[in-house]
């Protein structure tokens, strides 16, 4: 049910790209419990005119790799798991394809459960009509 939109400047190779997707996957599913197949990921490449950042915000020291994901996902999980999420994704990310941990950036996007249409129409999660 989440919804994946990462961000980075273009140039970034498609192995790589796909590499993106899938480590912030797995971390759904390890730190939010995301069913097998649930999977709706849309990368954006930017050019350098049209991506800007906070180079050192934060105390962060960030530089032209970083990746900017947005997920979007049911108000439902607590602080732990989010914090775990964050983390999951860093890690997975700086392991493959080699993202420094800094220029991860992660934007959790809540919303309610009736919020959702994954087709034909029809409301997919939510309390029924009365």
């Amino acid at each position: 049910m989440p919804i994946i939109r990462i961000s980075l400047r273009a140039g970034t190779p498609p192995a790589d790209r796909n590499t993106l997707v899938e480590g912030v996957y797995a971390a759904l599913r390890e730190t939010f419990a995301v069913a097998e197949g649930d999977l709706f990921a849309f990368v954006h490449e930017h050019q350098a005119a049209n991506f800007h950042y906070g180079p050192d915000y934060l105390g962060i020291h960030r530089s032209d790799d970083l990746v900017a994901i947005q997920i979007t996902a049911n108000a439902t999980r607590t602080t732990a798991q989010k914090r775990a999420l964050y983390a999951a994704i860093a890690r997975n990310l700086a392991r493959e394809p080699g993202v420094k941990p800094a220029n991860v950036l992660v934007n959790l996007v809540e919303v309610a459960p009736e919020n959702w249409s994954f087709g034909d129409g029809l409301m997919s999660y939510g309390p029924a009509d009365p």
